[in-house]
């Protein structure tokens, strides 16, 4: 089974019409965003739009609940710029359908006589803010993996992709874990201006005792960067947030 897993677009859609095309070539099985389609950029209502329109299921990121609190402005508009107008482009019905967005996802598989369990986060399973960082200690990210029970653990909120494969077996027994961090479709943060996000193959024959049986491959995909840039300075979004895209940091 192929799953197309993606994060963090922020409201940006010359990159996530980009990888929309690609995922029409790749044809995966089924499509998982894991939050944040606002915030940072222009286009919140159209991205909400084509998520809603291809039937991706997707869980609610930090920046997408914060339009509980950012509310269109009444009267006249103000002509300063603030990170906070990228939340009041924010239609109506688009709040609603942020609003209730589910925290978290969990799927199970039953292969081989196995139980693999898959949980989709945006920060981390404990909270929808915190980064899991590739650096962190392997013991504090065994703790989570027990804690709720998941086999692959899937995530972004840090826009920095990364594979990480973690082994909580004991007495000679093996029992794999993956971590897979998305990166990020509208706002990369690793030095790769391209859009990024994962393909995930599972095994038929795939099984916790193995590590094999997961594979994992970030795609990036080229889009109009600039197009992207030149619509935040044209706007009342800080001009800091074009040159963010342009050198992906």
């Amino acid at each position: 089974m192929r799953i197309a897993l993606l994060s963090d677009i922020h409201a940006n859609l010359p990159a996530f019409e980009a990888v929309l095309e690609d995922l029409e070539k790749q044809k995966p099985d089924a499509v998982y965003c894991l939050g944040d389609l606002v915030g940072y950029n222009v286009w919140p209502n159209q991205i909400i739009g084509l998520i809603r329109k291809h039937g991706i299921a997707t869980i609610a990121g930090n920046h997408d609940l914060k339009v509980s609190k950012i509310l269109p402005s009444e009267g006249e508009c103000s002509k300063e710029q603030s990170s906070d107008y990228a939340y009041k482009l924010v239609g109506s019905k688009e709040r609603e359908y942020l609003l209730t967005l589910p925290r978290h996802l969990k799927l199970e598989f039953q292969l081989n006589d196995d139980h693999l369990n898959m949980l989709l986060v945006h920060g981390s399973p404990r909270s929808i803010n915190e980064y899991l960082l590739k650096e962190l200690p392997e013991q504090y990210i065994l703790e989570i993996l027990k804690e709720f029970k998941a086999d692959i653990l899937c995530f972004g909120h840090s826009h920095k992709p990364y594979h990480r494969i973690v082994n909580s077996g004991e007495n000679g027994m093996d029992h794999y874990h993956h971590l897979i961090n998305t990166g990020s479709v509208g706002k990369p943060k690793d030095g790769d201006a391209r859009a990024c996000y994962v393909m995930l193959t599972i095994d038929p024959q795939a099984t916790v005792t193995s590590p094999s049986g997961i594979q994992v491959e970030f795609i990036r995909v080229n889009y109009d960067v600039e197009k992207a840039a030149k619509a935040i300075e044209n706007s009342l979004l800080p001009d800091a947030f074009a040159d963010n895209l342009r050198k992906a940091y």
